[in-house]
């Protein structure tokens, strides 16, 4: 199963991401855990200045707008 954070301050970019991974893991029928991180010393420790942030497994994928459809798809098949 593979750990999806998606990281900011759960603004509407942030919850967009959250709900695009969230229905890519779905329609792949992936299971993932995803998890929504706020805090801003956490987001911080990723190096992420610009959020939407996206972790997948404990790496940084993605930082800064809302990610595309084939991102995500592939993030939750690879």
């Amino acid at each position: 199963m593979k750990e999806i954070k998606v990281l900011g301050s759960g603004c509407r970019n942030c919850e967009v991401t959250a709900n695009a991974i969230a229905l890519a893991a779905q329609e792949a029928g992936v299971q993932i855990a995803l998890q929504k991180v706020t805090d801003i010393a956490e987001i911080m420790g990723y190096g992420v200045m610009s959020t939407p942030g996206v972790v997948v497994d404990g790496e940084l994928v993605h930082a800064g707008s809302v990610p595309g459809p084939d991102q995500v798809r592939a993030w939750v098949r690879d």
